[in-house]
């Protein structure tokens, strides 16, 4: 399962990036812009709050299982999750989580 967890975090990582990158080229209003398209309706606005309840709950679990484990290298699915996406950090914290220890 090890390297479904990478491969997936890998996917996760790479192709919604793939698509914001291309959106903030085509647009030219970088990042600002890109946010700002998340909210341009109720249907994306509704799927931002999902996703970042999401990244919120996934926070918190890696947060109390890495003070639980002391397993701090696993604390670094948070930066992935907010920076990339609960698509990418997700599947990197179970990648990490299945670590032998």
């Amino acid at each position: 399962m090890r390297a479904v967890w990478l491969a997936l975090a890998v996917w996760g990582a790479v192709h919604p990036m793939y698509w914001f990158v291309t959106y903030m080229r085509e647009t030219g209003t970088g990042l600002s812009g890109l946010i700002d398209a998340w909210y341009v309706n109720a249907s994306t606005t509704g799927l931002t709050w999902d996703l970042t309840i999401a990244a919120v709950t996934l926070t918190v679990w890696v947060v109390a299982e890495t003070w639980q484990r002391r397993d701090w290298l696993a604390l670094v699915a948070v930066p992935a999750t907010f920076c990339i996406g609960v698509s990418c950090g997700l599947p990197l914290y179970l990648y990490l989580r299945s670590r032998r220890g």
